[in-house]
């Protein structure tokens, strides 16, 4: 349920209540601290050393952690279409090796095939339409499966098969690998604890405090690069409407469709 909360709620609005808790967090711990001078004239705060040092360094050290996780996730997202763009471009031109009617077939449905996958791209975060383009295509590769098995029990064409069949299984394999590569996010307890040390992190910030007031310079400095950093993290963890998103790359795949508006005879033939 909190999980679900990470990736239902406008991420912007999670960093900017982030943001929110640290500079609340830092006044805790400077008040803490205050009061604490107040009922022991004699204490004069001197830091938390090490401590500080730890807690400080540990936050460091999961935030590098979470960013490099979700920049491999983003960059599995892209391999990936960039692997199915390209098997899916490898099978239409392997369509050629077939006699005009039959190559007309699977171009027709290669064409069919490809808008199913924009589909999936356009369906963005709602998970009816997804499962529904997922269907769609799944229908139309075994469409595709089914006549170039037929095809392969056919006198005089094994070797066209030999080359059609491997390219349309790559296919079909790039739909589940894809769907894979979409649902692998930054786990939730790992964001949880993210935004948990943060805050903790800020309170000891404000508690070591030895001026006994606020200094904004030190609170601004942690609270932006705390904040900018777990934003780009979550933007990274989701490409289908974040800054850094996979639009550019998915651009091949249009181009792959536009070479397929004509489903005409090759030139010459």
């Amino acid at each position: 349920m909190t999980s679900s909360i990470l990736y239902t709620t406008d991420y912007r609005l999670l960093v900017v209540l982030l943001f929110g808790g640290i500079i609340l967090f830092y006044f805790l711990g400077l008040s803490v601290l205050l009061r604490k001078v107040r009922r022991s004239p004699a204490f004069e705060p001197s830091g938390m050393g090490p401590f500080e040092g730890a807690m400080l360094g540990l936050i460091s050290l999961l935030l590098a952690f979470t960013f490099s996780t979700a920049a491999s996730y983003y960059n599995s997202r892209r391999e990936e279409l960039i692997n199915e763009t390209n098997a899916i471009g490898t099978a239409v031109f392997r369509a050629d090796l077939y006699p005009d009617s039959i190559r007309r077939q699977f171009r027709q449905d290669f064409k069919k095939y490809v808008n199913a996958r924009i589909r999936y791209y356009q369906a963005g975060t709602d998970p009816g339409e997804i499962a529904q383009s997922i269907d769609e295509a799944n229908a139309i590769s075994q469409r595709l499966w089914d006549r170039a098995a037929a095809i392969s029990k056919l006198d005089g064409s094994p070797t066209k098969s030999m080359q059609m069949i491997p390219a349309i299984g790559d296919i079909i394999d790039a739909v589940s690998s894809r769907e894979e590569a979409r649902v692998a996010r930054i786990p939730g307890s790992i964001l949880w604890l993210l935004f948990t040390l943060c805050m903790a992190g800020s309170f000891i910030v404000g508690y070591a405090s030895k001026s006994k007031k606020a200094d904004w310079v030190v609170l601004l400095s942690y609270s932006l690069v705390t904040v900018m950093t777990i934003y780009l993290i979550m933007d990274l963890d989701r490409p289908r409407y974040g800054i850094i998103n996979t639009k550019t790359t998915h651009r091949n795949m249009y181009n792959l469709l536009e070479s397929l508006e004509d489903v005409k005879t090759i030139p010459g033939k």
